[in-house]
C-alpha cells in the first residue's frame, strides 16, 4: 500500500536546475551546466559534481540567489499534483541535491511534509564555495531509509520520482520508480517512464498503482510467489483474448451500424424526394384549381351577358304561371288572364337572341375550366401516391434508425467491456509487476560503463520495440511476461 511519495526537485518540482540558475549569477553558467550534466549521466559521482559546482559560486550573494530563487518557475501541475496526493493521504517529501535557500520557501508554499536538501554555506552574506548537508556523501536512498525508519513506512511502499543519476537508488529501491523526463540511465531502470512538462501525469500512474497493490496480497514463499505469476500469466492471456473478443464484436456492431446509417440516409432522401415531389404537385392542384376557378366566373358572367339572364328569369315565370293553372281551381275569368300572360311572356322568349360570339367564348370557357377541374383530378391522384410513398419511406427510415440505434448500443457495450478488460488488464500486468519484482526479475540490469555512450539509442530502441508490442497485442496477439512488463514501463494504454 502506498505511504508515501518522493520527490526530485531541479526539473521535477521546478522547472530548471537551481545550481546552473545561480551560476549565471557568477557567470560560471557554461562550467556548471557541463558538470551537471556529467552528474546527470551518471558519469561522475554526485558527491564530485556537487562539490566542484559549488566551489565555483564562490562570493555570490546570498540576497541575490533569493531574488533568483522567486524566478524559476514550478513545474507545470506540480501544485495540483501535490494538493491532490495530500487530499488523497498520502505524505510528500522532496529529496534533492539541491538547496535550503531554493527549497525552504517551497514547504510551506506546496504543503509538503518534509524537504531533505544540503545547505551552502556562507560568510557576511555571500557564499564561501562549500556545501554540506547529508546527501552531499549519502545517497538518497539513505535519507529516505532513516525518514522511512522514524516514520515507520516500509520501502516497498514509497513512490519515487526523479530524472537524474543520483536518483537511480531510491527509482529502484521504492515500491513504484517513475523517471520523470529523464535521462536514458535512468528510464532504463525505472518501473514507468513519463515524459512532457507535466507532473500531474504521475497522478494517473501513482493511484492506478496503489488501487492494485491494495487489493493484491503476495504469497508467503517463494514458490508460493512463483505460483502466483503462472497464475497471473494465464490470467492476463485470458483477459487479451476476451478484450479481443469484445473488440471484435465492437468492430462488427460498428460496420452494422455504419451500413444501416448509409441506408438510412438512402432511405431518408427518397423520403425527402417524394414529400418535395408531393408538395411540388399540390402546388400544381391549387394553381389548376385557381384557373378552372377563374374559367367558371368569367363563364357565369359571360352567360349573364348575352341575355341568358333575362332569358332565365321568363322562362321561371312561365313555370310559375302554369303551376298555378294546374294546381289552383281558377275562375274562368281569372284562368283566362293566366294563359295571356303566359303566352305573351313566350313572345318575349321568341324575341330574345343570344349574341353567337359570346356563345362561342362561353364554350370556350367551359372547355377550360373541365380540362383544369381534370388536371386538378389527375394530379391529385398523383399527389396521393407520392404521398404514400413519402409514408413508406419515413416509415422504413424509423425501421432502419431502431436498427441502426441497436447496433450502436451493442457496439457501445462491446467497447465498454473491452475497456473493462484492458483496465483488467492493467491490474494484473500490475501485480506481474510487483511478483516480478519480489523475485527481482522486475528490471533490466544497469549498464556497464563502457556502454554508456549508447543508452540514448538503446533506450529509443526500447520504447519503440514496447510501441510495437501494443500495436501487436492491439491485434490480439499474446505477449510475453517480459513484453508485458515492457509495456508497463514506457505506460503504453
Amino acid at each position: 500500500m502506498i505511504e508515501l511519495v518522493v520527490f526530485d526537485l531541479d526539473n521535477v518540482i521546478m522547472d530548471g536546475e537551481a545550481i546552473d540558475e545561480i551560476g549565471k549569477i557568477a557567470n560560471v553558467k557554461d562550467q556548471i551546466a557541463e558538470i551537471t550534466e556529467k552528474a546527470m549521466q551518471g558519469e561522475v559521482d554526485f558527491e564530485t559534481s556537487i562539490k566542484e559546482r559549488v566551489k565555483l559560486l564562490e562570493g555570490v550573494s546570498v540576497d541575490e540567489i533569493k531574488e533568483l530563487r522567486d524566478q524559476i518557475p514550478l513545474m507545470k501541475g506540480a501544485e495540483e499534483t501535490i494538493k491532490d496526493l495530500k487530499d488523497s493521504g498520502y505524505k510528500v517529501i522532496i529529496i534533492s541535491g539541491s538547496f535550503d535557500i531554493i527549497a525552504d520557501p517551497l514547504k510551506e508554499k506546496l504543503g509538503v511534509d518534509d524537504i531533505f536538501v544540503n545547505s551552502l554555506t556562507e560568510e557576511d552574506g555571500k557564499l564561501t564555495g562549500e556545501v554540506t548537508g547529508d546527501l552531499v556523501s549519502k545517497s538518497k536512498l539513505d535519507v529516505l531509509n532513516n525518514y522511512l525508519e522514524d516514520k515507520d513506512i516500509k520501502l516497498e511502499n514509497c513512490v519515487a520520482i526523479g530524472d537524474g543519476a543520483n536518483d537511480i537508488s531510491i527509482l529502484k529501491a521504492a515500491g513504484l520508480g517513475i523517471a520523470f523526463n529523464a535521462k536514458p540511465a535512468v528510464k532504463e531502470i525505472a518501473d514507468v517512464v513519463v515524459d512532457g512538462k507535466d507532473l500531474s501525469k504521475v497522478l494517473p500512474v501513482i493511484k492506478d498503482n496503489a488501487k492494485d497493490e491494495d487489493e493484491f496480497v503476495l504469497a508467503d514463499t517463494p514458490e508460493g510467489v512463483k505460483q502466483q505469476k503462472i497464475d497471473k500469466e494465464e490470467e492476463i492471456s485470458a483477459i487479451v483474448d476476451e478484450r479481443e473478443h469484445f473488440n471484435r464484436v465492437a468492430k462488427e456492431q460498428r460496420k452494422i451500424r455504419d451500413e444501416l446509417n448509409a441506408e438510412l440516409k438512402v432511405n431518408l432522401n427518397k423520403a425527402i424526394e417524394y414529400r418535395d415531389e408531393r408538395n411540388r404537385i399540390n402546388k400544381e392542384v391549387e394553381d389548376e384549381k385557381k384557373l378552372r376557378n377563374n374559367a367558371n366566373k368569367e363563364l357565369r358572367n359571360l352567360e349573364w351577358s348575352s341575355g341568358k339572364k333575362d332569358k332565365v328569369k321568363i322562362e321561371n315565370k312561365i313555370k310559375k304561371i302554369d303551376k298555378i293553372i294546374e294546381t289552383r281551381v281558377l275562375d274562368i275569368k281569372k284562368e283566362n288572364q293566366l294563359v295571356k300572360n303566359a303566352n305573351d311572356l313566350r313572345k318575349q322568349l321568341m324575341d330574345i337572341h343570344e349574341d353567337d360570339k359570346i356563345k362561342e367564348q362561353a364554350k370556350e370557357l367551359k372547355k377550360q375550366s373541365e380540362e383544369h377541374h381534370k388536371n386538378v383530378i389527375e394530379l391529385s391522384e398523383k399527389a396521393q401516391e407520392a404521398h404514400e410513398q413519402m409514408l413508406h419511406y419515413f416509415k422504413k427510415t424509423d425501421e432502419i434508425r431502431a436498427a441502426a440505434d441497436e447496433a450502436h448500443q451493442a457496439f457501445i457495450d462491446a467497447r465498454k467491456s473491452a475497456s473493462a478488460k484492458h483496465e483488467e488488464f492493467k491490474k494484473v500486468l500490475s501485480q506481474i509487476h510487483v511478483i516480478n519484482k519480489k523475485l527481482g526479475t522486475s528490471k533490466p540490469k544497469r549498464r556497464n560503463s563502457n556502454k554508456k555512450q549508447i543508452a540514448p539509442k538503446r533506450n529509443s530502441e526500447e520504447k519503440e520495440k514496447a510501441e510495437n508490442i501494443f500495436d501487436k497485442f492491439k491485434h490480439g496477439k499474446k505477449l510475453s511476461t517480459e513484453e508485458l512488463l515492457l509495456l508497463q514501463k514506457y505506460d503504453i494504454s
